[in-house]
């Protein structure tokens, strides 16, 4: 096989989660503004993913977040996902949107609104077993703002105490990924603040349990790629976030802000062999003024282009680089494959796979934005409101 038909057949296998959270409405704090044609239940979210995989070929699956897509039935949903070529993928646990959570969820420092918390991520468990979904995904919004206002190295008791509750009902085939968080809500000390305590708490717990990395989850100037090359080391990358910021958590699309970040964050993943392994690609956006599902797409689109180019690197010529310490060549080594037109390659993959080379072109043509608004009317739209 060619090098080049080596990287469009890992271009064709690749598989990027979709969140249905990002098909509703979002916002910042200070307002939410309502789309037309915007989602009203699982079901829709799940019909727009749909077209997403449709027109990109690469999105097969969708996250859910418990209670935002809550259902009586989880196998019938399971089974709407799969008249639509989809499958229901990573369950995510709410324990931040509720009155009782203010000082905490399950680092709080009363035991009944622990108990209150684990039991919610103990539901999630089951929902995994009705949708057949792989991934358990915990965010804690735990964390302080005062100094003296808990005990920090009691809240760490606490936390592993729960998790070891979880892991413990998780399944032979399921995993636990707990993803970090530099800060927000919590202004003093956020309990899972940065990869090395999601780290020491998934070594702790065993081989299920995976730290998550949310790109926009770190201080400015954070090497993430450093952090993916560890964990991909250690056998303890669970999963991606992919989202762009400039400031913050700004959760704006994938590859907006920093396209050559993203691509030296896939390089390391195909480095380290997570291209071909268990790690878990998943979008993590609010789209609050650009339309939904273009820019889904696009988003989509943004990680395979990305992909193709860390694919293209040449490693043999890197590596003589670096062994004879030319530190010119091995960087121009990586910014020659950062250069390429990537475009053209992946139209010929998408046509290989019986797509438009084109998918927003292609989402355009269909109708589908128009239909969801004449057709979506009524009701109460999915999002959280502001």
């Amino acid at each position: 096989m060619t090098e080049r038909a080596a990287v469009k057949a890992a271009l064709k296998t690749q598989a990027v989660e979709t969140p249905s959270w990002a098909y509703g409405n979002s916002g910042t704090r200070f307002k939410v503004f309502a789309q037309q044609g915007v989602p009203r239940t699982p079901q829709e979210k799940l019909d727009d993913a749909a077209k997403v995989h449709e027109f990109t070929g690469v999105a097969p699956t969708v996250a859910l977040h418990i209670p935002w897509d809550e259902v009586d039935d989880y196998a019938a949903l399971a089974r709407h996902a799969e008249d639509r070529g989809l499958r229901l993928g990573t369950i995510n646990s709410n324990t931040f949107q509720d009155d009782d959570y203010r000082l905490g969820s399950v680092c709080h420092p009363d035991a009944a609104v622990r108990r209150k918390a684990v039991d919610h991520l103990l539901e999630c468990v089951d929902i995994m077993d009705a949708t057949g979904s792989k991934d358990l995904k915990l965010w804690f919004a735990d964390g302080t703002n005062y100094p003296g206002q808990d005990d920090i190295r009691a809240r760490q008791d606490r936390l592993a105490e729960a998790l070891a509750e979880v892991y413990g009902r998780l399944g032979d085939d399921q995993r636990m990924l707990l993803e970090y968080k530099l800060f927000e809500p919590a202004f003093y000390t956020t309990d899972v603040p940065d990869w090395g305590t999601a780290y020491a708490h998934c070594l702790k717990l065993g081989p299920k349990a995976r730290v998550v990395v949310d790109t926009g989850h770190h201080a400015p100037g954070t090497n993430i790629e450093f952090i993916v090359a560890t964990l991909l080391r250690e056998g303890k990358l669970g999963g991606f976030d992919f989202n762009s910021r400039f400031y913050a958590d700004d959760d704006l699309m994938v590859g907006a802000a920093d396209p050559f970040q993203l691509f030296r964050i896939m390089y390391e993943v195909v480095r380290g062999g997570g291209l071909s392994g268990d790690v878990a690609f998943m979008l993590d956006q609010c789209h609050n003024v650009e339309s939904k599902i273009p820019a889904i797409v696009r988003s989509v689109m943004n990680v395979q282009e990305a992909t193709a180019k860390a694919l293209l690197v040449d490693r043999d010529a890197l590596a003589a680089a670096q062994r004879e310490g030319d530190v010119l060549g091995a960087n121009a080594v990586l910014m020659d494959a950062f250069s390429t037109d990537v475009r053209p390659l992946l139209r010929e993959v998408r046509e290989e796979m019986g797509l438009d080379p084109d998918p927003m072109a292609a989402y355009a043509r269909s109708g589908w934005a128009e239909k969801i608004v004449a057709e979506r009317v009524g009701g109460e739209q999915a999002g959280w409101g502001a």
